[in-house]
């Protein structure tokens, strides 16, 4: 019998997630520390990211420090400070992230050295620094996670002149592949999440009122935006038992966006 109970449960399980103050990042900390597991946020902003688990902890067991993803020095200072708060990893979400657009004319050599130092170089030094912890909580009935924050645009041969983020995703998409393949029999299952538009601080140049939201959905096959529940769910699916078969997937959460092309090849779609 399957118990429902436990299926998605993460209660006892410590996580970290990077850029946790907001976005996508807030409500992958909030959702798990509302399931019962213990949170640690970092993002550069530390008062902010204290001021957000501040709030978390309300719900569930949060705490918040700053940190920067962008540098050498700056993901050793982030994994001492985890490796000084806890023994133990069970989930890792790389989901700090940073976006530049430009015209190709105009696009620099810094939006490129900005951009993948975070959400590429970033994502695997990090996670090569705190690969020991997860490997101390991991067995084969409950192996440690770490779920990387991909994009849609990381698939789709689609920028919108934010070259270096959609690049630095396709990236993120192939870096969780080749370190699934490499863990799978260590006990950390490698997983990422490619989402689609949601309503978040690195979307709101596109998503900011009611009229963009709109004209946004209606270029997603599903007919709406992604929402935080839609988040929430996946991030307990792939974190919980019911995700522990699961390694090396990028999940498309993106309404049907990346799958989208023509009804017909050779006839009209009205066919």
């Amino acid at each position: 019998m399957v118990n429902l109970e436990t299926l998605f449960s993460v209660k006892g399980k410590t996580a970290l997630v990077t850029g946790g103050a907001t976005g996508i990042g807030r409500v992958c900390a909030q959702t798990l520390a509302e399931a019962g597991a213990r949170v640690l946020i970092a993002s550069r902003k530390a008062e902010s990211c204290r001021d957000v688990a501040h709030t978390i902890a309300e719900v569930g067991e949060c705490e918040g420090f700053g940190a920067d993803v962008s540098t050498e020095e700056g993901v050793a200072a982030l994994a001492n400070e985890v490796r000084a708060r806890t023994e133990r990893l069970d989930i890792l979400i790389n989901n700090a992230g940073a976006t530049w657009g430009a015209p190709f004319e105009e696009f620099t050599w810094a939006a490129w050295e900005k951009v993948l130092s975070v959400n590429l170089v970033g994502v695997f030094a990090l996670t090569r620094e705190l690969m020991p912890l997860l490997l101390a909580s991991g067995s084969s009935r409950s192996p440690s996670r770490v779920i990387n924050i991909g994009s849609m645009v990381g698939t789709l041969p689609l920028a919108d002149n934010a070259y270096s983020y959609a690049t630095s995703k396709a990236g993120v998409h192939h870096l969780t592949r080749i370190l699934a393949n490499e863990f799978a029999g260590r006990n950390v299952n490698i997983n990422a999440i490619a989402p689609g538009p949601f309503n978040t601080r690195m979307t709101a140049f596109a998503l900011a009122d009611e009229e963009t939201r709109r004209h946004a959905a209606a270029g997603v096959p599903v007919g709406r935006i992604g929402e935080p529940e839609d988040i929430a769910a996946t991030i307990l699916y792939l974190c919980s038992p019911a995700g522990s078969f699961v390694t090396g997937a990028v999940l498309p959460l993106d309404g049907g966006m990346t799958v989208q092309t023509r009804q017909h090849m050779f006839r009209g779609d009205d066919a």
